[in-house]
């Protein structure tokens, strides 16, 4: 029997369709918000300033109150204890009235 030379590129066009059409759902559905929620982060870390009110990823609320390099000084509760932290430890800044 002779075979047509188009059908075995159907074949495997048919069984590679699948497969490529779930890694771009997956792509656009997890890696690109994700690239997204990440190039915001990076934003708000860079435009921390001295005064702004933060929450850390372990949940400390604090005020930054100085600046170095990848280091940030916060001062937290009435007692103005004040704890060094690394930049990527701040989670999100907060309004004053979302406190």
């Amino acid at each position: 029997m002779p075979t047509e030379g188009g059908a075995g590129f159907q074949e495997l066009f048919s069984a590679l369709i699948l497969p490529l059409a779930f890694v771009l759902i997956m792509y656009l559905m997890i890696i690109l918000p994700q690239k997204k929620r990440d190039k915001k982060h990076a934003e708000m870390l860079q435009a921390l300033k001295t005064g702004d009110n933060i929450i850390t990823t372990g949940g400390i609320i604090g005020k930054v109150i100085n600046i170095k390099d990848d280091e940030i000084t916060i001062e937290t509760s009435v007692e103005k204890t004040q704890i060094k932290l690394v930049r990527s430890a701040i989670s999100r800044v907060v309004e004053s009235n979302e406190e």
